[in-house]
């Protein structure tokens, strides 16, 4: 009986730290759920508002104007995705306030045309709710950690529906080389409740319909790696536009007000110059046209102009949408020229700079599978592998860690280029 006794101990251990992620990660998942919810059908409603009144987009300036406002009002601009990357690994204090201010100023920004996007949005969202709810029920450093990424989880599952991908982003995203193990029940609860909640709240998942997925084959692997060598470039590309794009604005506008009132204007203008709208807001639709083959040459250059002003001059948003917005209409173009399906590349493409920008190689191969199906799951995964090692110590977040290097089995330890 003796010699037993430590293992019953360390059984008894193990099962109440279950039961209390049980607890809390369900909990966690309820709140999350609803206010993703919210998010998303706000969300909807303003793109939807936009698509069918054109003309607001000529109140872009203003609405610039009041998001500077509630940020000034809140007396603090550096309230971004960097921030619950920090108190993930560093318990950076999270002011819940970034809750109420991202929330409003995306929906602000779609609804009146500038280009961003959604899920990034969610990380903060739940990044603040958790924080602030580790805080409540008194947990200590490292459990705060985990309901922060907990959060992250949910909110993303709740936003995009896609609760497995979302469970393993939330403990991919923070240290690249190093993956959370200690948060992988509490996230995948979290995610799982709060994908639910949103499904009964009628928060419809994206679903991309890839057409003509052929045979993998040493020839039509050969052609997915150039849209995987391609995507990996863009992605790059895409993190420079957009840290170019905000380095300029603070250079030439000091003032705030003028910062976000003068990128309204250019993108008022690139939309009148384009006579389009497909780059403004979250750009669903244009997605949903390159599964099918039909996008112009130029459509991921100009959302990473639009993306880039946007985000740049002083707008909200995440920055995860349009990179699916880039990889899906870059794909689908060098598609038409390489003899494979048009809407396969845009898959390839669309996975592919979502890692290169993300550096979640694990989270793009779940993403893959969660909105395309088993098939073509080979092209997916070359592509991944490939855009996670040419994309380099890029990233969207200045504050992700690269632990380990991408290119020999060794510690590095160095922020992500941003």
């Amino acid at each position: 009986m003796e010699k037993i006794k430590p293992y019953l101990s360390r059984m008894a251990i193990n099962g109440t730290t279950f039961l209390k992620w049980l607890v809390i990660s369900t909990a966690a998942g309820l709140i999350l759920g609803l206010v993703g919810s919210a998010f998303y059908h706000c969300l909807s409603i303003a793109n939807e508002f936009r698509t069918e009144h054109p003309q607001i987009i000529f109140c872009l300036p203003l609405s610039g104007l009041v998001i500077v406002f509630l940020y000034r009002m809140a007396k603090d601009d550096g309230l971004n995705t960097n921030l619950i990357l920090s108190s993930i690994h560093s318990d950076e204090n999270v002011p819940l306030k970034i809750t109420p201010l991202i929330f409003i100023s995306t929906v602000i920004t779609n609804l009146f045309g500038g280009s961003s996007g959604r899920e990034g949005a969610a990380v903060q969202i739940g990044g603040g709710i958790g924080y602030y709810l580790g805080g409540i029920i008194k947990l200590d450093e490292f459990d705060r950690r985990v309901l922060t990424m907990c959060c992250v989880s949910a909110a993303f599952s709740a936003v995009f529906g896609t609760p497995i991908a979302a469970a393993i982003f939330a403990i991919e995203v923070v240290s690249v080389g190093i993956m959370y193990y200690s948060a992988l029940v509490p996230c995948a609860i979290a995610s799982l409740t709060a994908n639910t909640v949103a499904e009964a709240l009628d928060c419809r998942s994206e679903q991309f319909h890839v057409l003509y997925i052929t045979n993998f084959k040493f020839g039509t692997g050969v052609r997915s790696l150039v849209v995987a060598i391609a995507a990996s470039l863009v992605s790059i590309l895409f993190v420079m536009a957009l840290k170019q794009s905000e380095h300029l604005f603070k250079k030439f506008f000091k003032n705030q007000y003028l910062r976000v009132f003068v990128g309204g204007l250019i993108i008022v203008g690139l939309t009148l110059l384009m006579r389009t709208t497909d780059y403004n807001g979250v750009g669903i639709p244009v997605m949903e046209r390159a599964f099918r083959g039909e996008v112009v040459p130029w459509a991921f250059l100009m959302k990473i102009i639009f993306t880039a002003i946007t985000l740049g001059c002083g707008f909200k948003g995440g920055e995860i949408m349009p990179s699916f917005y880039i990889g899906s209409t870059l794909g689908c173009f060098i598609g038409r020229y390489l003899g494979i399906s048009p809407s396969l590349c845009a898959a390839v493409g669309m996975v592919s700079v979502f890692c290169g920008v993300t550096n979640c190689p694990i989270a793009s191969l779940i993403i893959s599978l969660e909105l395309f199906g088993m098939e073509g799951i080979e092209y997916y995964l070359l592509a991944i592998a490939v855009s996670y090692m040419l994309s380099g110590y890029y990233g969207l977040y200045s504050t992700q860690k690269i632990i380990y290097s991408k290119y020999k089995n060794r510690y590095v330890n160095k922020i992500a280029h941003h």
